[in-house]
């Protein structure tokens, strides 16, 4: 089973929260379910979670609801704990590549910290 957490700015922001609040109920509850499905399967099917390639190990979680396409995108730390890093409503057919910067930034930035924390401890 997987872990999914957000991934909070070194101000304690949390993008993903935020993005949530943007939808409407039905739109974020969606979002909820298909989180849940990435949560509890060992296999999810690529329609709800794929690699993107030629990325820095970014995964992104796709969801669709009616017209609208949203995408969350995040990476692995350790075999079941997923970071989600930000999201965004899908306009166009390829994923705007300054979200997957966004994505491989905040990437950075938390095993930056993780190891941080670590040396402290």
């Amino acid at each position: 089973m997987r872990e999914i957490i957000f991934y909070r700015t070194y101000s304690d922001k949390c993008p993903i929260e935020e993005f949530l609040d943007s939808l409407s109920g039905k739109q974020a509850q969606k979002v909820i379910w298909v989180l849940q499905l990435i949560q509890e399967f060992d296999t999810v099917p690529s329609q709800y979670f794929k690699k993107l390639v030629n990325t820095d190990d970014i995964w992104e979680v796709r969801v669709q609801f009616g017209n609208d396409i949203f995408r969350l995108l995040g990476f692995f730390d350790r075999d079941n704990l997923v970071i989600l890093t930000n999201g965004f409503a899908k306009k166009t057919q390829k994923t705007p590549p300054q979200e997957i910067e966004l994505a491989e930034q905040r990437k950075q930035d938390y095993l930056n910290r993780k190891v941080s924390r670590e040396n402290e401890e």
